[in-house]
């Protein structure tokens, strides 16, 4: 019968060939390969575990890193807008200052334009008086051919002023190119303006006219400049070419005013006799 308590090959039993130098290959071989195996696949275990908790280690500290990067960009985004903001609000302001100065100037320009067509106005009626008083004179013969004498000796006067009139003109072109250039020194537009006042105080005829105050109030008001491509000096500039219009007339009205005082003040009686 058999022994249920010791099957056949259940239990381990030791080799019955012995381990001698003639025996089989044992169970003993088999243990030997065992334990490398288990401590293969150990270490295996172990070092898996370990990369996938370096390998999370990294990860975290990167979604950390991106998370405080990012907080860092929004929050220097959010610091240049508002910087932005605060200096177009800023520009706005200032465009808003010279729209309004801008706006100023151009009223001012327009009451003055409108006083200087008021006194251009006054002075064409006096000359027309004049006008009218030199035919009457010229038809009474004696005292025309007196009139016609004054006017002679007040045309060298009238000569004289005319050639400072367009002197005067061709400085204001310079003077308000240079206003208008964008290279031109500003130095040297003010040493222009302070030459012209100079001359003007220091000829008789400026003083006549009252051209330093007139050359003051377009250095002042006058800032008009034609488009930036434009070539030609005589397109810049407004309220000057008004009191230049204003000037000559008022030249022509003093010459007759001169001629009219000669006459009635008797510096030709003896001439007519």
């Amino acid at each position: 019968m058999n022994n249920l308590n010791d099957p056949p090959r259940w239990n381990i039993q030791p080799d019955p060939r012995g381990r001698g130098a003639g025996a089989g290959d044992g169970n003993q071989w088999n243990y030997a390969l065992l334990v490398p195996m288990l401590g293969l696949a150990a270490f295996r275990w172990i070092w898996s575990r370990e990369s996938e908790r370096e390998i999370q280690k990294v990860k975290d500290q990167y979604d950390k890193d991106v998370s405080t990067l990012t907080s860092e960009m929004e929050a220097r985004y959010r610091d240049t807008l508002t910087e932005r903001r605060r200096a177009a609000a800023m520009l706005e302001l200032e465009l808003e200052k010279e729209r309004q100065r801008v706006k100023g100037y151009k009223q001012a320009l327009i009451s003055q334009s409108q006083q200087l067509m008021e006194e251009r106005k006054k002075l064409s009626q006096e000359r027309q008086s004049l006008e009218e008083e030199k035919q009457r004179q010229v038809a009474s013969g004696a005292a025309g051919a007196v009139l016609h004498h004054a006017l002679e000796r007040e045309n060298d006067w009238h000569r004289r002023a005319t050639t400072t009139l367009k002197e005067l003109e061709g400085q204001l072109v310079e003077r308000q190119n240079a206003y208008c250039s964008l290279i031109q020194p500003r130095d040297q537009r003010l040493e222009m303006e302070n030459n012209m006042l100079l001359k003007v105080v220091k000829d008789p005829i400026g003083a006549e006219l009252d051209l330093e105050s007139d050359l003051r109030d377009i250095f002042k008001r006058d800032k008009h400049c034609a488009d930036l491509l434009n070539m030609d000096k005589r397109k810049n500039g407004s309220l000057m070419w008004v009191y230049l219009k204003y000037w000559q007339l008022q030249v022509t009205v003093q010459k007759h005013k001169k001629a009219e005082e000669a006459i009635f003040g008797g510096k030709f009686q003896s001439q007519t006799k």
